[in-house]
C-alpha cells in the first residue's frame, strides 16, 4: 500500500472517533512512520497525558502519536483487516492521551469489542 493510502486510512480512523472524544483532542500530531524503533509495537504516544496537565502546565511541543505502516501491513490479511487494525491502533494511542496505562487500554478496549459484538 502507498503511504498516502495508509495515512488516509489513520485519517479515517480518526475521524471515525466519537464527537466527545475528538472534540478534546488538542495539541496532538498523528504521524505515520514506516516501521517502529523496536518489534512489536503498532502504535506510540508520546507526550504528557491529559490527567497529568493542568491550568499551570506550560504551552508545550505537541503530543506525537505515532502509527507504524509496516506491521499493520504484514499482519493484516485484507484491506478490510487492515482498517480494522489501524482504528484499533489509533483508539488504543488515544487512550494513552486521556491518561490510560497499559492495563486501562486494554480492558477498555475490550468492552469496545464487546459492545460491537452486540450491536
Amino acid at each position: 500500500m502507498q503511504g498516502r493510502d495508509f495515512e488516509q486510512l489513520v485519517e479515517q480512523a480518526l475521524a471515525e472517533l466519537p464527537p466527545t472524544y475528538r472534540r478534546r483532542i488538542r495539541n496532538v500530531v498523528m504521524v505515520v512512520e514506516d516501521e517502529p524503533p523496536r518489534p512489536g509495537l503498532l502504535g506510540l504516544y508520546q507526550g504528557r497525558p491529559l490527567t497529568e496537565r493542568s491550568s499551570f502546565t506550560p504551552v508545550s511541543m505537541p503530543d506525537r502519536i505515532t502509527i507504524y505502516q509496516g506491521p499493520h501491513e504484514r499482519a493484516a490479511r485484507s484491506l478490510a483487516e487492515l482498517k480494522s487494525m489501524v482504528a484499533e491502533t489509533v483508539w488504543h494511542e488515544i487512550g494513552h492521551y486521556f491518561g490510560m496505562n497499559e492495563r486501562q487500554v486494554q480492558r477498555a478496549e475490550m468492552r469496545r469489542a464487546a459492545a460491537r459484538r452486540r450491536l
